[in-house]
């Protein structure tokens, strides 16, 4: 079998890709929003703030945990969520460097 379309990239491109795609929806930006504020909830604490259903909640957590975006514990019979400091230090670094890079550049 051949080689992914992936593996033509570095751990840490394809690493800054699936977190980006997995921030591409609003509900998600509005989720970690939520998550930044309250530090950390359960899914229907999350359902009672967005629009959204709880089945359609818990597909958008699914895919920020899957990204390390979010972690959850398990407390009783719910899980609780809330933000994984170590994904948005990789974010961190990854869009400081854009930045000083870009501010340090002479471009046309």
């Amino acid at each position: 079998m051949g080689a992914t379309k992936t593996d033509h990239f570095t751990d840490k491109q394809n690493q800054i890709a699936i977190i980006a795609k997995a921030l591409g929806h609003p509900a998600r930006i509005a989720i970690i929003e939520y998550l930044l504020k309250v530090n950390s909830c359960i899914c229907g604490d999350i359902v009672n703030e967005l629009p959204l259903a709880q089945p359609t909640i818990s597909q958008h957590l699914k895919e920020l945990k899957n990204a390390g975006l979010i972690k959850g514990n398990i407390e009783g019979n719910a899980i609780c969520y809330c933000i994984d400091e170590k994904t948005f230090d990789v974010l961190k670094d990854y869009f400081s460097n854009i930045i000083l890079t870009v501010t340090n550049q002479k471009c046309c």
